[in-house]
């Protein structure tokens, strides 16, 4: 248990004590154990005024009571418990339970989970029952059939499947399979992961803090186990009513999702533009299995946990001129080829998707296309390609108070030209790649932000993303648990990506557990990681008021690849006010040339050495290739060491000394 549970306890207690009414406690159902409230698996305090507010609080499963067993914790790709928040969670045989106590008065739970894959891939369906104080208990079906992905990049669904990539480097044999005699014997599944699913649930009521959740797996289930990984305890508000506004109904729309309702949203939405007002979808679930192209409109739902457009994956007959061998549920503006869209506000509805496998052509994202001068606000995404996925040029989105999750690919992605856009108050869980991300491929992105916003366990790649651009403001966010072959917060020259110019700000984020293991290189990575490879990074770069907690490895890397370590560098990148507690080998490790400045970054609970400095790796007698320059206040001993001139301090992989969980600074 951390260090900081005690503290958690303590404030729960008083958090519950203040809502519930006097004499309540002897007259309601029985008590469970002492609610222990997390933000991304640590003690608030720690995070306050980072990441999202949010309309709900999470408990781990962990800090529960349960007859089942507690996994991790473990940062391993691959693992279960490496990929639940806060890497651990509790697994359930057949009638062992978890239970946990509402830490205040709840209506709708998300549970977050996983069970088995299906023997021959595809997913199984099972039940799980669901009780809350002396309500009767319900059961839920829980499905793996969006999780469990395998192979190598872009994945497949077959457990059994050969080697995607015969001729790609692969860490489990140190070589190239298909130029290695004798061929080495791959384990398959090979490489299992994106095991995470969640699920919501309105209990029809509102229960009291001090109320006891039970979760059980039931006894026949034909899961052979169930992890619950954390819970997350909702208040809903009731459905609301768009004042004024045309109803969908009107045109056709079927609220019980027997039948399809695209082209009657297709209808209300002309009406709505006609007569210039908004389009109401009123609570209810909507089979919508095709784009719904949006230009001039506003569309409101009662809320995302009343109004759900759920459509089915179709196939198409012939590939479309994208390159997009299907379609789904989504709502789409038009292409920037063809002008765009712009003046759309969308808010208060969820979309439910049925992606099940990655197929990078496919548009099959839950929002697309171009939107200027628009807005998005308070939408679900789910099991859809990428949350939302903009091709520019289009500029003045605001996306805002969105719940984005367990995607296959990309939570967000700002592609090519996107200028004057934002993402706030949003949060992304399990996304299949990027959780958020700016790529400027072929055209820069501009002046764009992501501020306060909470990723939690991007299973692929970064948590927050930015792939060239001018001006970009990355402020404000909480992030936590990347798995694999990326981390927390990446600037990278990559990707075929315009060169980052004007200023880069990353200002008073906090990220935690991150710095993945590398699979191509074989190296840790940075909680915050630069890597120059196609270009130079050279913009003027601020990194102010972070904190990085309990990373893996290094807390702030600076890396380039073999091939063009001599051609491209880093420079201009400026650190000051930073916080590192806890890092399993280094606070910097520098493995590109450049330099960068610090000021005022302490550090504490470092693993291995403060500076892992292997410059270019040429190891001249003038010393490394990289600079760092100490501009004064940076405490904890880690800089003072390596003052002279381009010490080289080289260790390719030092040993990693896992920290102590963080604490108060």
């Amino acid at each position: 248990m951390s260090r900081s549970v005690p503290r958690i306890l303590a404030a729960a207690l008083v958090t519950a004590a203040l809502l519930i009414p006097p004499g309540a406690a002897a007259a309601g159902p029985p008590r469970g154990p002492a609610p222990v409230v997390t933000r991304a698996g640590l003690d608030p305090a720690l995070v306050a005024g980072r990441g999202a507010t949010v309309d709900y609080v999470e408990q781990e499963a962990e800090h529960g009571r349960t007859t089942g067993v507690v996994i991790g914790p473990d940062r391993s790709a691959y693992a279960l418990a490496g990929e639940a928040s806060g890497r651990r969670a509790v697994r359930l045989l057949p009638g062992q339970y978890v239970e946990l106590t509402l830490p205040r008065p709840t209506n709708a739970l998300t549970v977050r989970y996983s069970i088995p894959d299906a023997p021959g891939g595809g997913g199984i369906t099972a039940p799980l029952r669901v009780s809350v104080g002396r309500s009767p208990a319900r059961t839920v079906t829980l499905t793996s059939q969006y999780a469990w992905l395998y192979n190598q990049y872009p994945f497949t669904n077959d457990p059994g499947a050969d080697l995607l990539h015969p001729d790609w480097w692969i860490t489990e044999c140190s070589c190239v399979p298909a130029a290695t005699t004798p061929a080495p014997v791959i384990t398959k599944p090979f490489r299992p992961h994106h095991f995470y699913e969640e699920q919501r649930l309105l209990l029809g009521r509102t229960h009291r803090a001090g109320e006891v959740v039970r979760l059980t797996a039931p006894r026949g289930t034909a899961a052979a186990w169930t992890v619950i990984d954390l819970v997350d305890a909702h208040l809903v508000a009731p459905p609301r009513a768009v004042p004024r506004a045309v109803n969908a109904l009107s045109f056709g729309a079927d609220p019980t999702g027997r039948r399809e309702s695209a082209d009657a949203f297709d209808r209300a939405i002309a009406h709505a533009r006609r007569v210039d007002r908004p389009l109401y979808l009123p609570p209810g679930t909507y089979q919508v299995n095709r784009h719904i192209v949006v230009d001039d409109v506003t569309i409101a739902g009662a809320g995302s946990w009343h109004t759900i457009v759920r459509g089915r994956e179709v196939a198409l007959d012939t590939p479309a001129p994208d390159g997009s061998r299907h379609t789904g549920v989504g709502f789409y503006g038009r292409d920037a080829a063809d002008g765009g869209s712009s003046n759309v506000h969308l808010s208060g509805f969820a979309i439910e998707g049925d992606v099940r496998e990655r197929i990078d052509t496919d548009q099959v994202n839950a929002i697309g296309g171009a939107l200027s001068h628009s807005t998005i606000d308070g939408l679900y995404l789910h099991h859809t390609k990428v949350g939302m996925w903009f091709d520019g040029p289009m500029t003045g989105l605001r996306v805002t108070n969105t719940v984005i999750a367990d995607q296959v690919a990309d939570g967000l992605n700002f592609h090519t030209g996107v200028t004057h856009s934002s993402v706030t108050n949003s949060v992304v869980r399990n996304s299949g790649d990027d959780a958020l991300a700016m790529w400027s491929e072929g055209t820069a992105n501009a002046s764009n932000t992501f501020a306060y916003n909470t990723v939690q366990s991007p299973v692929l790649a970064n948590g927050i993303a930015l792939y060239g651009g001018t001006d970009l403001t990355v402020a404000h966010n909480l992030i936590a648990d990347p798995v694999r072959e990326g981390s927390a917060i990446q600037v990278g020259a990559r990707f075929g990506a315009e060169p980052f110019a004007g200023r880069l700000r990353i200002t008073g984020n906090t990220t935690v557990r991150a710095g993945t293991y590398d699979l191509n290189w074989n190296i840790g990575l940075g909680a915050i990681w630069f890597y120059a490879l196609d270009r130079s990074i050279d913009a003027d770069v601020l990194v102010s008021g972070d904190a990085y907690l309990d990373s893996t490895y290094n807390a702030i890397m600076l890396v380039s690849d073999w091939p063009v370590k001599d051609r491209v560098r880093i420079d201009n990148v400026r650190f000051r006010g930073i916080r590192v507690d806890g890092a399993g080998t280094s606070v910097v490790s520098a493995r590109a040339a450049g330099g960068a400045r610090f000021a005022d970054v302490d550090a504490r609970h470092v693993g291995a050495v403060g500076v892992n400095n292997c410059g270019s790796f040429h190891f001249t007698p003038a010393g490394s290739e990289f600079t760092l320059t100490d501009l004064g206040g940076n405490d904890g001993g880690w800089l003072a060491p390596w003052l002279l001139p381009n010490t080289i301090t080289c260790d390719d992989r030092p040993p990693v000394v896992p920290p102590p969980p963080p604490s108060h600074w």
